[in-house]
């Protein structure tokens, strides 16, 4: 094998002593809370790719539906890179040269929110997380993802535009996968768990 086709290793070792890298060169604690943001936006797009592959094998009779979702999905990964990139850089002057999460990102979302949730029944309770296992995937989705948002808050977001746009973004992204866990229940006819407070 040529030196210029040698294959780089996996492991550098570089991580050994707890520190890491943002993208503008920082070395940074890995327990630094952007390095806890971006980590549990990877976290939450891995778990996305274990629901498409579950979409993907489906036998249900709506297979057209769930591939479109699939393919939503997949969109939303490519976002999520993009979020992880602008979450591992400190420098607004860097930030700006990475691909960003727009308003039109977001109004996207909505726009699948609105799709998906107008044929669910009226919400007039709260909902036990659980049903098909494509929904309860989607539950866990939704958790993984708020706990994205949440890490994501703990940076200065509000003086920063591209950081506001990603919590915005994560935001409605957990409002998708909640109607979307209703809709592949409402699919299946599995009746959701209404929350007992007596119990």
């Amino acid at each position: 094998m040529t030196e210029e086709n040698k294959k780089s290793r996996i492991y550098t070792k570089k991580g050994d002593q707890g520190k890491t890298f943002l993208v503008s060169g920082s070395c940074v604690d890995k327990f630094d809370v952007r390095v806890e943001a971006y980590g549990t936006v990877d976290e939450l797009n891995s778990h996305i790719g274990l629901i498409r592959f579950l979409l993907q094998t489906s036998k249900s009779p709506e297979k057209n539906v769930l591939l479109k979702q699939e393919a939503l999905l997949e969109y939303i990964q490519n976002h999520l890179f993009r979020i992880g990139s602008l979450l591992a850089c400190e420098e607004f002057t860097i930030q700006k040269k990475l691909p960003p999460i727009q308003e039109l990102h977001t109004q996207f979302l909505e726009k699948s929110i609105d799709e998906f949730d107008a044929s669910l029944p009226e919400l007039k309770n709260f909902i036990l997380p659980s049903g098909c296992e494509i929904s309860c995937q989607y539950h866990i989705a939704r958790t993984l993802c708020r706990r994205a948002e949440r890490r994501t808050a703990e940076i200065d977001v509000t003086s920063n535009e591209l950081n506001q746009n990603c919590l915005i973004y994560l935001n409605r992204l957990s409002d998708l996968f909640f109607v979307l866990a209703r809709w592949n229940n409402h699919n299946q006819q599995i009746k959701e768990t209404l929350w007992d407070k007596e119990k």
